[in-house]
Formats: structure tokens, C-alpha cells, sequence
């Protein structure tokens, strides 16, 4: 990667976490929930560092993939608070 390649990705990522994550963080009445999110439809970065933005999960209800949802609604749609050890 050159300097130019890692000087972009370094703006999307912040980018993605600044932006598209403090605006839905901001919303008192969601929280973030592990392991619900199908392929692509992931909210943010993996923690697992596989990725580092939105839209980008490759499989279905990967434990390190998290989405907003609705306060209180995590657990019954069969997700956690917490990422995947």
C-alpha cells in the first residue's frame, strides 16, 4: 500500500467512526448488538480489526459484527452486548 492508498483509508476510517457512528450513537434510544447483523449490513468497524467501516461484514451473524437497535430489543432478537471473546 502506498502513501497515497494509506492516506485515504485512514480518512474513510474516520470517516465511518466519527461520522456515521456518532450520529446513530447520539440517538439516547439505541445500543449496539453483536452477533444479529447479516453480511453487508454491519453499522461499524469490526472489533475483531477485519474491517473498519460500515457495510463491510462478510458473514452472517459474526459475533465481532455489531448494529443499532432499539434499547432492550438486543438479547430477544438473539444478540449480545458484548463482542465475542
Amino acid at each position: 500500500m502506498n502513501k497515497r492508498h494509506a492516506l485515504l483509508a485512514t480518512a474513510l476510517v474516520t470517516v465511518c467512526i466519527a461520522g456515521i457512528g456518532n450520529a446513530q450513537a447520539a440517538d439516547s434510544g439505541k445500543e449496539k448488538c453483536f452477533g444479529i447483523s447479516k453480511a453487508g449490513q454491519n453499522d461499524c468497524a469490526s472489533t475483531s480489526g477485519i474491517h473498519s467501516c460500515a457495510g463491510q461484514s462478510k458473514a452472517d451473524f459474526d459475533k465481532n459484527e455489531w448494529k443499532y437497535v432499539a434499547k432492550g430489543t438486543c438479547q430477544k432478537a438473539g444478540g449480545s452486548m458484548t463482542p465475542s471473546k
